[in-house]
């Protein structure tokens, strides 16, 4: 069973180059992201590619980027024991402004777990931390 939570806001006034601008640079997560101490990605922002991200309070991951499609979406995959999350952002140009969704999914045996160590904290915090996301890319 996959547990999946989603959130979308629209923004008129933000492109999807400029959060595509902000989420590429993994290196500079930190300096917009309170909730992470570090990241660090020695490769392109890329299929296959990997980083190293360790959010605060929290122990250091492994980030898997499984799909990238320039200025419209990525999806990474981070491995928990006996678990996976996969987080999906979209960045989609409408005619009422940039529609930006986030979707984060938790799946195996010991997703539950997970779930409630990680996943339900991030989720929680989405609303803030987009609309953070959106008043930095605007200086991007």
């Amino acid at each position: 069973m996959m547990w999946t939570k989603t959130y979308s806001t629209m923004c008129r006034d933000i492109s999807s180059k400029q959060m595509w601008k902000l989420f590429s640079n993994v290196n500079d997560w930190p300096t917009w992201d309170k909730n992470i101490d570090y990241t660090n990605m020695t490769g392109n922002f890329e299929k296959g590619n990997s980083f190293t991200l360790k959010p605060k309070g929290g122990f250091k991951v492994k980030v898997t980027l499984i799909e990238v499609v320039q200025n419209k979406k990525f999806t990474d995959v981070t491995h928990f024991p006996l678990a996976k999350m996969y987080d999906e952002h979209k960045f989609e140009e409408t005619s009422q402004g940039l529609k930006i969704t986030n979707t984060l999914s938790v799946e195996r045996i010991l997703g539950f777990l997970w779930i409630k160590l990680v996943a339900e904290n991030i989720v929680k915090a989405w609303p803030q931390e987009i609309a953070n996301q959106i008043l930095v890319a605007r200086t991007l």
